[in-house]
């Protein structure tokens, strides 16, 4: 199931990545982390995914010498590497430093549905 699951959510995870991309390309700090968060909702029940976006939202966090940011992310990264494949993530969380890493959160309508089609394989 995690295996088939991280290769569905591949390209919705990949294109949050390629705005947050872009977004830094035109020094759009705030996009650019945005676009990371959606990144980690979409990708947070994959080890590889949620390990991956976090280690983005720490290079983010050096980039922006974001302190509190750094030191979340290397907690984070940490959680991710040795929680997800037991099933310890909290639904919708966007994964920045900002809101608690056991908070569950609401997910957004679109991304809801990419994660119901991800789950399925169609």
């Amino acid at each position: 199931m995690h295996r088939r699951f991280s290769r569905n959510i591949a390209p919705y995870v990949e294109a949050e990545l390629a705005n947050a991309r872009q977004a830094r390309l035109t020094d759009d700090t705030a996009r650019e982390f945005a676009h990371l968060e959606r990144a980690h909702v979409l990708g947070q029940e994959s080890t590889y995914w949620h390990v991956k976006v976090h280690l983005l939202m720490l290079t983010w966090a050096i980039r922006n010498r974001s302190i509190r940011e750094m030191l979340g992310q290397i907690v984070r990264v940490v959680g991710a590497a040795t929680k997800t494949a037991l099933g310890l993530v909290p639904q919708g969380n966007t994964g920045g430093a900002n809101v608690s890493p056991f908070r569950k959160m609401p997910i957004t309508p679109d991304l809801a549905a990419l994660l119901r089609k991800a789950k399925s394989g169609v």
